[in-house]
């Protein structure tokens, strides 16, 4: 007799499987543990949703029934009368001004748009000679320029008048692509170098010779210093590229007539090969191409600064130990209003006579030493972070101080520091908005300028959200790449 035979029932199959109970599981789970997990937490959400309700209710009808078709706030306020409606955004004055939002006073190119769009007009009144080369009166210039503006769409003028500043925009993301995704092309790096000299050309115009001979001196001095250094080491090539870069690019001699060779490069070229597009004096940038103009600026040129700071701050040479930690701690010390007040002017108090630098350089000469500060903290937080084991391992390797910072120490404290290092460029950017104090036209101060005028005077919300918006987009893409970066690095070592 089996072992069974006593046994009244015995399972051979497997029950399927059940659902769980009722709350257990799903949204009623969820909501019952985050939301209502108690008195207190009850409470507050029902609170939290009568505030999030009260504000909705009143924002987003206001919102929908926007009014985008209107030349005036008053007529915006007459058509919403009109209508019937209590409130409603007036989002014309976006449909009127974006152009302004986004390029400040940047000129258009007025040439191409008669050629394009209003050639039979341009005939008429003697050809683009005769009305860009100085044949009419500027007051009839300006009275044909204004027509042709009114006749054309603000989406032609986008595209066509304002293409210089839209290939710099594209040729920008091209650029910063092999940065940022290492599975593109290593050889797109070349270009990225070249990006800088590229958009001062398209955005400033001028002769098209000076970023190329610019572009050309700091390559040679490049050269010289590499290899000067096979020869004399690495100080003695430091000093021949100094003094390479002293003598094509100012006068350290003092011999007039044959320093620096710069200008005299120029105006030979110049003289041969007029080529070049018309010169915009900074004084015309604005909008939020002012904001990505200082921005990326400052990001670019502060990270490589940061992180020299930071190696210097941690250096055993006392001199230049000192150094860094002056320059981090005075220009953290003082808010960067301050310093942009200084740029402003008394910069030019502190250069040899005779010289001048344009507002917006000396801006970002002082946005970029300011978040440089910040950045140098940053990465000084990765380096402490790694175990003295990896110091230990890259000397046991036999590598000299730049190769193991170069190889071991640099990538990955660089790993550890992303998440602070794009803090600090969000920040950054958002601060390009204190530009307004000193007189740039960044976003913020032209929906000054255009809230000034007749047509939009009293109007505020539409201005902030659409500017808000911009930025809101380019700080949510920074936030997201760095995510991206944490998990192909694997930063967290998971």
């Amino acid at each position: 007799m089996s072992r069974t035979d006593n046994i009244a029932y015995v399972r051979t199959d497997m029950l399927p499987e059940a659902a769980p109970p009722p709350g257990t599981a799903g949204l009623g789970k969820w909501l019952r543990e985050n939301l209502f997990a108690g008195p207190f937490n009850t409470t507050m959400t029902i609170l939290a949703i009568y505030v999030v309700w009260s504000i909705l209710s009143s924002s987003v009808p206001w919102m929908y029934n926007g009014i985008w078709n209107a030349g005036s706030l008053s007529e915006c306020r007459e058509i919403r009368d009109a209508r019937g409606l209590e409130s409603a955004a007036c989002w014309a004055v976006i449909n009127e001004r974006w152009l302004q939002m986004l390029f400040g006073f940047y000129p258009t190119d007025n040439p191409l748009l008669a050629r394009l769009f209003y050639a039979d007009e341009l005939e008429a009144a003697g050809g683009a000679e005769v009305v860009f080369g100085g044949g009419i009166s500027v007051t009839q210039r300006v009275a044909f320029i204004s027509a042709m503006k009114d006749d054309l769409n603000n989406s032609t003028l986008f595209f066509f008048g304002y293409w210089r500043p839209l290939a710099a925009l594209a040729l920008l993301v091209v650029a910063v692509a092999p940065v940022l995704y290492s599975n593109l092309p290593r050889a797109l790096l070349v270009f990225s170098l070249a990006y800088p000299f590229i958009a001062f050309f398209l955005l400033w115009g001028g002769s098209v010779w000076l970023p190329v001979l610019v572009a050309l001196g700091l390559v040679a001095t490049v050269l010289a210093g590499r290899f000067a250094a096979g020869f004399i080491g690495s100080l003695g090539g430091f000093f021949v590229g100094l003094i390479v870069f002293l003598l094509f690019f100012m006068n350290p001699l003092g011999i007039d007539g044959l320093f620096p060779l710069l200008p005299k490069l120029r105006g030979m070229l110049d003289g041969a090969m007029p080529w070049g597009l018309p010169y915009i004096s900074s004084e015309n940038f604005g909008g939020f191409m002012l904001a990505i103009i200082i921005g990326t600026s400052g990001i670019v040129l502060s990270l490589p600064l940061g992180i020299a700071l930071a190696l210097g701050r941690q250096s055993n040479m006392p001199l230049i130990k000192w150094v860094c930690v002056s320059f981090i701690e005075v220009i953290r010390g003082v808010p960067l209003i301050v310093w942009l007040f200084t740029a402003s002017t008394l910069l030019n108090y502190f250069l040899p006579p005779g010289t001048t630098f344009d507002l917006l350089l000396r801006v970002i000469i002082m946005v970029t030493l300011f978040a440089s500060a910040y950045l140098a903290e940053v990465v000084r937080g990765g380096l402490a972070a790694l175990p003295t084991g990896q110091y230990e391992a890259a000397s046991s390797l036999g590598l000299d101080y730049w190769k193991s910072m170069r190889l071991i120490i640099l990538p990955q404290a660089l790993k550890i520091s992303i998440p602070g290092i794009v803090n600090t460029f969000i920040g950054l950017f958002k601060d390009t908005t204190l530009v307004v104090f000193i007189g740039l036209r960044d976003p913020l101060g032209l929906t000054n300028a255009i809230r000034a005028t007749s047509e939009w005077n009293g109007i505020y919300w539409e201005l902030y959200i659409f500017v808000g918006a911009l930025f809101f987009v380019f700080c949510f893409f920074m936030s997201r790449y760095s995510m991206y970066l944490e998990r192909r690095l694997r930063t967290d070592h998971r």
